[in-house]
């Protein structure tokens, strides 16, 4: 992080562990190619980490069937790339600072429905925690690290 805290969007990245130890990913809507992440949205004023990773789970993969389990405790900051800083939120923010956010995924997978008011994803699936870091664009990279770093264990403890 290059700024200062105003400088960078409040943000909540939700990893969401199946009954397998295993992560919902999806592929954005918005881009012709293949571009996979975490579901992720912003931080309304007032509102908590935890509060919004359930709204945004349920605006984005249109379920919240979850059951907390765990956030990192600081924000995570990354800035977005030149060629694409000023077009998200009008250049108001030069990036993201995130909050990880755990839940296990208490549905099926039935529950899991991407045709919601504003689609973001065409497709999801479930993969193993350290695969995130190779899906993910490049200026995420850090981030999706440090979701394998923070949530290993926890997701080593799911499956025990």
């Amino acid at each position: 992080m290059t700024g200062g805290p105003e400088e960078y969007r409040p943000c909540v990245a939700m990893l969401l562990f199946n009954r397998d130890g295993r992560v919902l990913v999806a592929e954005r809507i918005d881009l012709p190619e293949a571009a996979w992440q975490l579901p992720q949205g912003g931080v309304d004023e007032g509102e908590s980490a935890r509060t919004a990773a359930r709204r945004e789970l349920n605006e984005e993969i249109g379920t919240d069937d979850v059951a907390f389990l765990s956030e990192t405790p600081g924000w995570i900051a990354y800035d977005l790339p030149c060629h694409i800083a000023g077009v998200p939120w009008r250049g108001r923010y030069r990036g993201q600072r995130v909050r990880l956010v755990a839940f296990r995924f208490t549905g099926t997978d039935a529950d899991i429905d991407l045709d919601t008011d504003k689609p973001e994803f065409r497709t999801w699936k479930w993969i193993e925690l350290e695969e995130l870091p190779g899906l993910i664009v490049a200026f995420k990279r850090p981030l999706y690290e440090a979701a394998v770093r923070e949530f290993g264990a926890l997701r080593d403890s799911l499956r025990a």
